[in-house]
């Protein structure tokens, strides 16, 4: 679904992503982890087209991106951090969204929106809402439009137990649909029953993919934090990689 050929990236002198090929097809949870500055971000909003690569290609649903960018109606993104105008409501930016892709309620994906209970604070100003709120709103966001593939960017920080784990369940039943979820997190203890197969991301490289299964099987351990500290020779246990 997502095809990722020789793409390097550079920041003036600072190269972030150095020849990256990938290849994820079907459903399921892939995560992708990595120290800071391994070049994550660079590597997701390189496949939303938020930044150029200066060589190599992305290809969604064997389509090359470059130039084309209806691609994106297939793609749901939650952001790390949630940017949206202060004085708009709640109500507001959803009509909005609504409207831009020329969608109806009806065909929306509602269920995050009732289980979060976004239509008691509709009224709210963005501006107004904890950081908390504003991920759910971020979350509600993502699979509204039902895409075919879901980018999630720390999706769990700064939610709230309770949310946590409807985010999870969400992304369970998601993934039961046949959708491929693509998904970083710090917080390696919340991708334990979510993931199917792990990239690990370094120095812009791709030190390895393998599924969750093999890294079971090469490690010993069961918990992906455990696993992902041994294969990389980490002392420990790292929880946040």
């Amino acid at each position: 679904m997502i095809k990722v050929e020789n793409l390097t990236k550079k920041f003036g002198k600072l190269t972030v992503l150095d020849d990256v090929n990938l290849h994820l097809t079907g459903r399921g949870c892939i995560s992708l982890i990595g120290p800071n500055a391994s070049g994550k971000t660079t590597l997701i909003k390189s496949v939303l087209g938020l930044v150029v690569p200066d060589s190599g290609r992305i290809l969604i649903k064997g389509s090359d991106i470059q130039g084309d960018w209806k691609y994106r109606k297939d793609i749901g993104y939650m952001p790390q951090i949630g940017r949206y105008p202060d004085n708009m409501t709640i109500g507001q930016l959803f009509k909005m969204l609504i409207d831009i892709r020329q969608s109806t309620w009806e065909q929306c994906d509602k269920e995050l929106m009732d289980l979060f209970e976004i239509d008691k604070i509709r009224t709210k100003r963005l501006g107004t809402l904890s950081g908390g709120t504003r991920q759910k709103i971020s979350a509600v966001l993502a699979f509204l439009f039902n895409p075919d593939i879901l980018i999630l960017d720390e999706p769990t920080a700064g939610l709230d137990p309770v949310a946590c784990e409807i985010l999870k369940e969400k992304m369970i039943l998601e993934i039961q649909r046949g959708k491929l979820i693509l998904i970083t997190s710090h917080v390696l203890s919340d991708l334990d029953e979510l993931v199917s197969e792990v990239i690990f991301l370094q120095d812009g490289k791709i030190n390895f993919h393998k599924s969750f299964d093999q890294l079971r099987k090469d490690t010993g351990e069961e918990r992906l934090s455990r696993a992902i500290a041994k294969v990389m020779g980490y002392k420990g246990h790292a929880q946040n990689i």
